[in-house]
């Protein structure tokens, strides 16, 4: 393999010798486990300058240390023993000896010149024969997207009996102006992709190799799950758990937030207590105000928790709504799920939450069957699709099913549009607008209201009004510790309303939880439904606390 870039005398191609920590005057030698890899540069001039990766491999230690090796050890030496083409085609022993000699360049580190990682480089890089399962086309699909200019070139079987037609061999040439880490990092991941074998035990280790090495550029890659399947080696577990790490990097881009910060849903304090002392929804005291036990005084009547007062009211709206398909948006933990599953009159339900934490522990407490048992006829995450690109969300998505097929559980993030989530009868966003920050509401707004359109929309969120009530809860104070504001009725109410005329829907207020005559409920409630079209809009309608705003009232 060789690296070859171009320079100026005010930015000398010599450079490249600082990049790769290798002097251009100098033919160095290195031990490999498999042999022994040469470092040289063929020419180094101000204008031009050349190194060269030559990797002879050692047949004899490559078959006895490959002994035992199972899956994921290369083929080609456990079916030919000493005949095979591992000392003369790039594979995973090109890929390990790459990140072996250049460890410093692959991190992007120059002691010498602490300027020239971050510089972007005119690099031509050629592999003279490289292992392509899949062919040039596949070749083109893997590093096209990463912004190189591709040229691979099939090697004939025989150039003397053409009618053989090509090997699966392919003359690679890579031209482009990346970083050189980058580069370096691109061919340590795709060289054993496209070969489609290593000549090693794939471990789970191997999971933080693949993220270290595709950081910044394989969560957005069109053909990331085929990179990472054939990366581990086919190895489903190890496969699932790269693609979901790989989908919380990308939703935390896109956020400009931290991952860590991304899957936080789970709140291990609130999470060891009994939901009847703690609501584990939004972590407010469930019983705390003598005005939420229904029963009589001194009756001996534990007090019913606020949680459970919600979802109640939630599994009511949707009966009233004739929901039978119904999208959980913020499923969290999955407390509203299995609610839902205990109803036979739901018969989809889909859980989305942007945590993997949280969507666990709901698949762990609901019991689902093995994480990834997917329907016939659908694709597992690790097969090979060459060109599935997954529109929106979709891309690196991970989903879960029961047996019963009437549960799913997707990551997402609810501030960005997905087809997955359009069509169904009812959504519900339980304690979850008050944790998105007010500048992307109406992010949110347009992708549940807006493109997914559900039937019926059933919105839950904290009475600030009522905190004053918690005994326990300081002044000024919120419910919990994430929620970015807490709204009071007449706030809420007016949001509610703008949505509703904005994208053609009715709304209804409802409370949730014990009236209070000065501060209301402690949870409010909103049930959407979409306007009937063509019609009116309907006439006020207003009964006990409940209240019906059509869109044409709002307007005016």
């Amino acid at each position: 393999m060789t690296i070859t870039t171009t320079g100026t005398a005010e930015r000398p191609a010599t450079d490249l010798g600082f990049l790769l920590h290798k002097h251009p005057d100098k033919a160095q030698r290195f031990s490999t486990s498999y042999g022994t890899a040469h470092v040289l540069y063929p020419e180094a001039t101000a204008e031009r300058c050349t190194a060269a990766l030559l990797l002879e491999v050692d047949p004899v230690a490559l078959v006895r240390r490959g002994r035992g090796k199972g899956r994921g050890g290369a083929p080609d030496s456990a079916l030919a023993q000493y005949v095979n083409d591992r000392p003369y085609a790039a594979s995973s022993l090109l890929a390990v000896a790459l990140s072996a000699v250049f460890s410093s360049a692959l991190r992007g580190q120059c002691k010498a010149r602490p300027e020239l990682p971050e510089r972007a480089l005119p690099l031509r890089i050629e592999v003279p024969a490289l292992p392509a399962r899949g062919g040039a086309a596949l070749v083109e699909r893997l590093f096209a997207p990463l912004g190189w200019v591709v040229t691979a070139e099939p090697v004939a079987l025989d150039e003397e009996f053409p009618g053989w037609g090509d090997s699966r061999y392919v003359r690679l040439v890579l031209e482009g102006e990346p970083r050189l880490a980058d580069a370096l990092r691109h061919l340590y991941v795709l060289l054993p992709v496209l070969d489609d074998a290593k000549h090693y035990w794939v471990a789970p280790d191997e999971v933080d190799k693949l993220l270290r090495s595709g950081e910044g550029w394989l969560e957005c890659h069109p053909e990331q799950r085929l990179i990472t399947n054939r990366y581990l080696a086919r190895r489903w577990s190890l496969t699932r758990s790269a693609l979901e790490r790989l989908e919380l990097a990308r939703l935390a881009e896109a956020d400009d937030t931290e991952a860590e910060e991304i899957d936080n849903a789970i709140d291990n304090a609130i999470d060891n207590v009994i939901g009847d002392a703690v609501d584990s929804a939004t972590g407010e005291p469930a019983a705390e105000s003598p005005a939420e036990d229904d029963g009589e005084e001194g009756s001996g009547q534990r007090p019913v928790p606020l949680a459970v007062r919600r979802r109640e009211a939630i599994l009511d709206a949707l009966r009233g709504a004739g929901a039978a398909r119904v999208l959980d948006l913020g499923c969290g933990q999955g407390q509203l799920l299995g609610a839902l599953l205990k109803e036979a009159r739901f018969t989809e339900i889909v859980g989305v939450d942007v945590s993997m934490r949280a969507l666990n522990e709901a698949a762990r407490r609901l019991r689902l069957d093995r994480p990834g048992q997917d329907r016939p006829g659908q694709d597992r995450p690790g097969q090979d699709r060459p060109g599935q690109d997954r529109p929106g969300l979709d891309t690196g998505s991970v989903e879960r099913k029961s047996s019963s097929a009437r549960l799913r559980l997707i990551q997402g993030a609810l501030t960005y549009t997905d087809s997955r989530l359009a069509g169904y009868d009812a959504a519900v966003l339980s304690e979850v607008i008050e944790h998105v920050d007010p500048p992307r509401l109406p992010a949110l707004e347009h992708a549940v209201f807006g493109a997914a359109r559900p039937k019926a929309v059933v919105v839950t969120t904290p009475n600030v009004e009522y905190n004053v009530r918690w005994e326990t809860l300081p002044a000024g104070r919120m419910r919990h510790g994430d929620h970015r504001f807490e709204w009071t009725r007449e706030e809420f109410r007016a949001w509610a309303e703008r949505v509703a005329e904005r994208h053609g829907y009715a709304v209804e207020f409802r409370p949730v939880g014990p009236q209070d005559p000065e501060v209301g409920p402690p949870t409010q409630l909103a049930l959407f439904r979409m306007a009937a079209e063509g019609g009116d809009g309907g006439t006020d309608s207003r009964s006990g606390d409940r209240t019906a705003i059509t869109t044409k009232e709002a307007a005016a």
